[in-house]
């Protein structure tokens, strides 16, 4: 049965109105598969039926809004450990070394992972520093992992990965160093879990914290944008950063024709500055 236009029109607004993302053709055309888990939950099977089960109340209290399940069907989770390898490697390589030595007075350093799925980006920091534990000893190291979609956080939270997740972007000997194989899959190790943390959050809201994060990621989120709202969350991500803070986002993102609050960081691929001349937010 083919889906009406006017019910995608509808999962749109939903989309947008929660998230602030953009239900574009490329999205739209895989719509029935991705909120099929919801389809067989409610005993429907397509989006037209669904879209009437919308306008119902919700039936017990303690049910989950089917609104929000709907929208956290459509969000792209997709993400692994390590992912853009070429990018990523940046932050061992120069970006770690600049904070050490901006932060060597206070011996501390605090990053925000926005938008991060269901953890492996801020687990795969979270490895940076614990594979040089002579280099970070007497750091402070405190790791942010925010993501809008409430399961991708509880799941971040729980660190248990199965076989194909550790899998992607992971070594035999990191699997081994910083997980423990258990009957419910790879457990993520204590010593990573102190430095991280995970919280739900919009990026488009007020920011987690204001002015303290020095290394700020964001990547393959912006895309998913329309240009205003893609400037209003680049104005929220300058507001967390502090005064000499980096941003990094995707490969395929870029400030240019969206803000002015950042300036490319000269030889360094997908890393912003702050810009001096930018009227911040």
């Amino acid at each position: 049965m083919e889906t009406s236009q006017a019910s995608l029109e509808i999962i749109a607004d939903l989309l947008s109105e929660r998230t602030g993302q953009q239900f574009t053709e490329s999205r739209r055309w895989r719509a029935s598969s991705a909120l099929s888990g919801v389809f067989r939950k409610h005993g429907i099977d397509n989006v037209d039926q669904l879209v009437c089960l919308l306008d119902l109340p919700r039936r017990r209290s303690h049910d989950l809004d089917l609104a929000t399940e709907v929208v956290e069907a459509l969000l792209n989770n997709e993400t692994y450990f390590f992912r853009d390898k070429p990018t990523f490697d940046q932050i061992p390589e120069t970006i770690l070394p600049e904070l050490a030595e901006r932060r060597t007075r206070t011996k501390r350093i605090s990053i925000w992972c926005a938008g991060c799925s269901t953890g492996q980006e801020v687990y795969s920091l979270a490895m940076m520093f614990a594979e040089k534990p002579q280099k970070w000893d007497g750091w402070t190291i405190d790791i942010l992992g925010t993501d809008i979609s409430h399961r991708a956080i509880r799941l971040a939270r729980a660190g248990l990965y199965s076989q194909f997740e550790v899998q992607r972007g992971l070594g035999v000997t990191q699997m081994l160093r910083h997980f423990e194989d258990t009957p419910g899959g790879w457990q993520i190790k204590d010593d990573l879990r102190k430095i991280t943390r995970f919280q739900q959050h919009n990026v488009l809201d007020m920011p987690p914290a204001r002015r303290s994060f020095d290394l700020v990621l964001c990547r393959n989120v912006l895309l998913y944008f329309p240009a205003d709202i893609r400037t209003k969350a680049f104005t929220q991500l300058a507001g967390a950063m502090a005064g000499d803070g980096l941003l990094m986002i995707g490969a395929g993102e870029t400030v240019i024709g969206h803000t002015r609050a950042f300036a490319q960081s000269k030889g360094r691929a997908s890393i912003y500055e702050l810009s001096p001349n930018a009227a911040l937010a």
